[in-house]
């Protein structure tokens, strides 16, 4: 008989990712995590504090990933190269990774996911800092650019494109286009007589 792989929380949140990738980060349980490396339940309780520390370490494990891929992808780019890049390198994560990127979507609490959540909004505010844009401006910028990307990617990895024309690449392309447009056009302030209650 072959011996168990020693199980650590790492190793455990590993198994925990990849499980999200496969059922769905909602889906994710110790129940399932304790079958895929076949042992019992006490087990995996014995590394972590129940399901929200899973949670919570899948979510720091994706954001780990993502801001990794992110530093190298924007490295020595800027303006409109970079803003590809960024959106480029998060596209291709949620494909990629589904689970992990819907782990980072979600409120975590786990203190150990904020500073990799921090870094991910660092490099966000480094592209759009490169536009020029007033310091009180870029969050709001960076929310467009996130709202944006991620409406895309969920309607993209739920099937929403499957059954219309044109490709979605060429839509993808076009949103590029139509963010960097705004970046470079961005109004130094809201309207005063804009309505946003409605």
């Amino acid at each position: 008989m072959a011996a168990r792989p020693t199980l650590t929380a790492e190793s455990l949140a590993t198994t925990a990712a990849d499980l999200a990738d496969e059922l769905g980060f909602e889906r994710l349980s110790v129940s399932e995590v304790a079958r895929r490396v076949g042992v019992k339940p006490a087990s995996v309780y014995f590394h972590l504090d129940g399901a929200d520390d899973l949670r919570g370490r899948v979510s720091t494990l994706a954001l780990l990933e993502l801001g990794d891929r992110l530093a190298l992808a924007l490295a020595g780019r800027a303006g409109r190269d970079a803003l590809g890049a960024l959106v480029d390198t998060v596209r291709g994560y949620a494909l990629e990774h589904p689970g992990r990127w819907e782990a980072t979507q979600v409120r975590i609490t786990a203190p150990e996911a904020a500073p990799a959540g921090a870094r991910v909004g660092a490099l966000m505010l480094g592209v759009v800092r490169a536009y020029g844009l007033p310091e009180d401006e870029q969050t709001h910028a960076v929310r467009l650019i996130g709202s944006t990307v991620n409406g895309f990617v969920r309607l993209h990895v739920n099937g929403g494109f499957d059954h219309s024309e044109p490709d979605p690449e060429d839509s993808w392309l076009r949103m590029t286009q139509a963010l960097d447009s705004a970046l470079i056009h961005w109004p130094a302030k809201a309207a005063p007589d804009q309505d946003t209650s409605r």
